[in-house]
Order: C-alpha cells, then structure tokens, then sequence
C-alpha cells in the first residue's frame, strides 16, 4: 500500500470509531474527517466544498422542504382518517399504520412520516389497552423498509445515485430501486404485520395524559410547614406504596446528597430528585405535602437576573440563596397552563443543552418538571441535565409557550391530538408540488436536483409552506454531513484506497465468487450502518462496491443496489437510524431491545434482495 492509501485507511478507522462511539454529533465527525484529508493532501483543497454542490446533498435539501410542506398540510391526517377503522383491532391498526408509514417514506421524509404517525399510534395503544411500543417498533421499521423503494425515499439511496453517476456517467432514475426496494419493503412489511410485532418486548408502564414514558425523575420541594418536614426518607418511600416513590438524591442548601441514606432527616427548603410513576406523581407528591418545583430561590433570582440582561436592564442586587423567599411553583391546577410531555427528536438543536443553558424560564416562561429516560437513571438536577435524543420532557406552561418552545427546537408533541384536515388548499398545493416534482424527475423532464429545488421555489410562491419553515425544514447535520464525506469518497477512488479494500474482500474473504462478494458487500454494509450514520456507511461502502465489481468483472449496479438497501437497513440498535432513536423514550425501550425484531427484519432482508438484485440487475 502507498503512503496516501494508509493515511487514508487511518483517517477512515478514526472516523468509523468515532461514529460508533457517538461522543460528537455525525456531522462535527464528517467534516473533521474532511478536514484531515484536506490537510494530509489527500483532498485538493479547492475541491474541499464541492460537496455543497453536489446533486445529493441539493435534493436531500429540496425534498425535506417539500416534506414539512406536506406535513403541515394535513395530507396525512386526512389519509390516516380514511384508511385506519375506527373500530381496528390490534392487528389491523398495526397493518394500517405500518403500511401508510412505508408508503408514505417512499416520497417524503421517513424521519417526519414518523412523526405525523406517532401520536396517531400511541394515541390507538391507549385505546387497544396495548403497549405503545407494539406499535411503535412496527411504525418505525415499516418507515425504514419504505424508504429504499425510490430515489428519494433515503438519502443513502441519492448518494448511491451519485456515485453511480460519477463512476459511470448515469445516475439511477427516480423507480429504479422500485423492483427491488419494493419487494424487500413488502416483504419485511407483511412481516412485521403478522408475526414481528408479536415479538416486540414489552414495555408496559403507566403515564400522563394516557401515555406511557416510564418513571420520571423529578424535583419535589419540601416547603415551609410541609408534613414531610422531619420525616425520613425510608418514610418517605413507603407513604405512597403505590407511587413506588424512590428518593435518589437530596439536595441540601446547593449540596447535593447522592443515594441518602434511609434514616435520614428530610428539613425545610430541601430538594429531593425522585423517581416516581407519572401517572401517579401529582397525587404521591401531593400526599406527602411536597411540590413539583424547578426552581430553587437562588435559581430563581438567577434567572431573574439573566432575563434582566437579555431585556437590558441594571443589574439587580443578588439574592443571599439562605434568605428566605418564596420559591416559585409549578401550579399544576392552574386553568390556563398544562403538563405536556414533549420527545427529543434526533435532529433537535436542543440536545446536548439544559434548562439552564436555554434559559428556559426567563425565554419562554416555561418549567421542566421533569426528564424520562429509558435505561438511564440521572440523579442530577434538572435544570442542569443535558438533554439526549429519546429523552420524553414533562413542561408545564402555557400551551401558547409550550407550542413555541416545540416548533424552536423541533420537539414533537406526545399527547393524542384529534385528526383533522386542516386546509383543503394547502394540502392540494402540498401534493400536487411533490408529485409534480417526482413525475418531472421520474420522466427525465428535469434533472432531480432541479425539480425538487422547482418544488421548493413553487412552494414558496404558492405560500404552501411558510417562508420561515422553508430554512428550518432541512435537516443541516445532515446536509453538512453528506457534503463532507462526498470529497472523501472520492479520495477512496482517486488513491486507490476502495480498490484495495476490495481485492481482499473479493480474493481473501469471497475467493473470487461474485454472489458471495454481493452478500458479504450487503451484510458488512448492514452492519456498519447499525452503529453509525447510514449516509457516512453509504459514502464509505459505494467506493468499495465499485472496486469489487471491477475486480470481478461483473455489473457494479448490482452491489450498488447491495450498497444502498445495506445502507437503509438499520434495525438492531436505536442509534442506527434515526427514526430508532425517535421512538427510544415514547415507547419505553432500551438499548437490547431493538435486534429482537431487527435481526429477523435484517435476515428477511437479505434472504429477499439478494435473489432480487441478480434477478433484475444480474452480475
């Protein structure tokens, strides 16, 4: 191997190790790897951008656009309506929402088809008296397996596009992937449908507003002459056996007491952090004559100050944290104000903050009362948390403020909402603009890149989607993502590096035997895209599929299909795809619980594609 063949394997390896790891967010990853290659020579630096360019990424952009267009019209809402029974069983509600999620994926965004779906799903568990994971899982997945059946369904399939455009000088058109990604999709479908969901674990938990997230942890202030000044913590626990109330921490005068020991004494102005069933919380901690506070009379003063900042205000005088003053409370009987539990999406600009560091209280008036998150017990304090994606928020404010606070950071609402059309116009122009640019591109009327961005600029004149979401529908990480790790495919190309990874896959492992090199480029695909970014495995694997048909001599469209169904297929974690992770909190799941579905979805996958790709494609 060259010099710049192991410089680049190098960088590749850290690059990997890092996606997998998940300190940093997948495109802080992708543009340090860039970057390393630019520096290291292995990147023309004049060519570092180009990226930003490049078809893909323009119709990624353009199609999330044109998704939230049709998300906000009520198209799905309506369609959800006429399709799902009222009277549906367990069987045919999870039938009707998996199938609308996978059709649905095929033309919009899989992540926000999910999103229009999941209140309709844990809404319908409530009814059915059913876990929501049961549906949940399903709805996920069958949004996964729709999306690898068009061009624009997953952006794994437009970079496989891309690259076949680069190598051979013809992209793939819009239904290309049809014949395969259909049958695999229907396939995995009727799967899930009629045995799958049946094997998903159960995670069967009370909650609030008829939705279960887990137990909560939470602050509860002992105030001044509560019933719980002097009692014990042990007393504490059992007061409300039904609660199963657990005090994990007590904070004391801005000390903060890991694990208190039973026999200690609860005083007056203490903060305790308990775990507690929500459904149950408001009366357990009523009951004990405590109140649901994120705010401690420092704090408050705190972030009084802090607002006095923002508005330009002198400087108030600070407030001694023993003096006493009244803490501010969350008044969960006040009639103008609510509870509203809120999930963390993947793509929210609020992971990795806290409370505090958004300045919740002073900007939008609002109090987290409290954080669910599956397999993790935090005792930390709230207001200092940094939220993940997954996590389920517990707010309480005003619904005017809650809604605002929602559509900044991309939080998805949990509560059941009532299916309505919202307005006949905009859902006509919605749909009709998406389908117009999918016939233009499917027809070879206009190049993808250029009907999508049409759509985008029609929508925009049409007032279809309004002009401030139209910036704030595309997913950047994700463009910023794909426009980094593009240049580094090519230095795979142009250094050799692909073709060297290939000639050992094809002589070393698959000892010249095409079929056998199709399944291994399928399954090592698969499985890098379960523990990092489908995209990035994408971009790593689509050189490596062309150096191995080359090799062999066959046809590179059949591991390029290899490559991009690989690619869509990641079911065995909740970090392989993002809408894995948007169903973590809401439907009570842990990290192991994904490959009890996953891995016969994964092996359905590959016994269905692999017949399928030498069927229509052939070697």
């Amino acid at each position: 191997m060259s010099q710049e063949q192991i410089t680049l394997f190098a960088i590749l390896a850290a690059t990997v190790a890092m996606f997998a790891w998940g300190r940093w967010r997948h495109d802080m990853v992708a543009m340090g790897a860039l970057l390393a290659c630019v520096l290291t020579g292995l990147v023309p630096s004049e060519e570092a951008f180009a990226g930003f360019g490049h078809p893909a990424v323009i119709t990624v952009a353009g199609v999330l656009v044109l998704s939230r267009s049709l998300q906000n019209s009520g198209a799905v809402d309506a369609l959800t309506r006429k399709i799902l029974p009222s009277d549906a069983t367990p069987l045919t509600m999870i039938a009707g929402l998996t199938t609308i999620a996978a059709a649905l994926s095929g033309f919009m965004n899989n992540v926000g088809a999910l999103a229009l779906l999941m209140p309709v799903a844990i809404k319908a568990a409530e009814k059915l008296d059913m876990p929501p994971g049961r549906l949940l899982m399903p709805l996920a997945f069958g949004s996964i397996l729709g999306g690898m059946t068009t061009l624009i369904g997953t952006p794994p399939n437009l970079i496989v596009s891309g690259y076949r455009q680069q190598t051979t000088g013809q992209a793939f058109s819009m239904f290309d992937y049809a014949p395969v990604g259909f049958t695999v999709a229907a396939v995995g479908v009727l799967f899930i449908i009629l045995i799958g969901w049946r094997i998903v674990p159960v995670r069967k938990r009370a909650g609030v507003e008829g939705f279960t997230s887990g137990a909560y942890v939470t602050e509860a202030l002992v105030g001044e002459g509560s019933s719980s000044i002097d009692r014990t913590v042990r007393q504490i626990e059992e007061a409300v056996p039904d609660a199963h109330l657990q005090v994990l921490a007590v904070v004391r005068r801005q000390v903060r007491l890991r694990a208190p020991r039973p026999g200690l004494t609860v005083r007056e102005g203490d903060i305790l952090i308990v775990e507690c069933e929500p459904a149950v919380m408001t009366n357990a901690l009523n009951s004990l004559d405590l109140a649901l506070s994120a705010t401690t009379p420092a704090q408050q003063a705190e972030e009084e100050e802090e607002e006095k900042a923002e508005n330009g205000e002198p400087e108030a005088k600070q407030t001694d944290p023993d003096e006493p003053s009244e803490p501010r409370e969350v008044a969960v009987d006040d009639d103008h104000t609510s509870l509203v539990e809120l999930v963390v999406p993947p793509n929210s600009i609020l992971i990795g903050l806290s409370a505090q560091g958004v300045n919740l209280r002073a900007r939008f008036h609002i109090s987290l009362v409290a954080i669910s998150r599956q397999g993790v017990r935090s005792v930390g304090r709230l207001r200092s948390t940094a939220i993940e994606a997954g996590d389920v928020l517990l707010l309480h404010g005003s619904d005017e403020a809650i809604s605002e606070f929602a559509t900044d950071f991309s939080l998805l609402p949990l509560a059941g909402r009532e299916l309505r059309l919202k307005d006949n116009r905009q859902m006509l122009l919605s749909a009709g603009i998406l389908l117009a640019s999918v016939l233009a591109a499917a027809t070879g009327l206009l190049a993808a890149p250029v009907a999508f961005i049409a759509g985008v600029l029609a929508s925009m004149v049409t007032r279809a989607i309004p002009l401030r979401q139209v910036y704030e529908a595309i997913d950047w990480p994700v463009i910023v993502l794909l426009a980094c790790l593009l240049p580094v495919a090519g230095a795979m190309l142009s250094t050799g590096a692909a073709d060297v990874v290939a000639n050992v896959l094809v002589t070393k492992i698959a000892w010249g035997k095409p079929v056998l090199a199709l399944v291994l480029i399928l399954i090592v695909t698969m499985t890098l895209s379960d523990i990092m970014n489908n995209a990035a495995t994408v971009a790593v694997m689509a050189p490596i599929a062309w150096g191995s048909a080359q090799a062999l001599g066959v046809n590179p469209d059949a591991f390029f299909m290899a490559v991009a169904i690989g690619g869509s297929c990641a079911f065995l974690t909740p970090i392989g795809h993002q809408n894995n992770t948007l169903i973590l909190g809401p439907g009570g799941f842990r990290f192991g619980d994904y490959w009890k579905l996953g891995l016969p979805v994964e092996i359905i996958v590959t016994v269905v594609s692999v017949p399928m790709i030498l069927l229509v494609w052939g070697l």
